[in-house]
């Protein structure tokens, strides 16, 4: 079964809410898998300019970009607990546990 949003086809699950909410999720999430800093420095600059075109877009008066500002800046604020669940982090067995 192929799935198709807009005209355009999804090839799996995050290309289907890519396609569907307009957003890249792992632009402004991060990847979940280690990222070198000047990689993580140049999709944050990305990120921001992204952002900063979506609210100018909501302030014009497109309310579809100003959900999508509030979803990517939410997506934004996750990182630090997803890099820690991706490098295997567990909370209790440190060295203090």
């Amino acid at each position: 079964m192929r799935t198709f949003v807009a005209g355009q086809e999804a090839h799996g699950d995050f290309e289907f809410v890519e396609l569907a909410l307009g957003i890249d999720v792992d632009l402004f999430r991060g990847p979940l898998e280690f990222e070198a800093d000047e990689d993580r420095a140049a999709r944050e600059a990305a990120a921001r300019d992204v952002l900063a075109d979506l609210r100018a877009d909501a302030e014009t008066g497109d309310e579809i970009a100003g959900w999508d500002a509030l979803y990517a800046d939410a997506l934004t604020r996750t990182v630090p607990f997803l890099r820690r669940a991706a490098r295997g982090y567990r909370p209790g067995t440190g060295e203090a546990a």
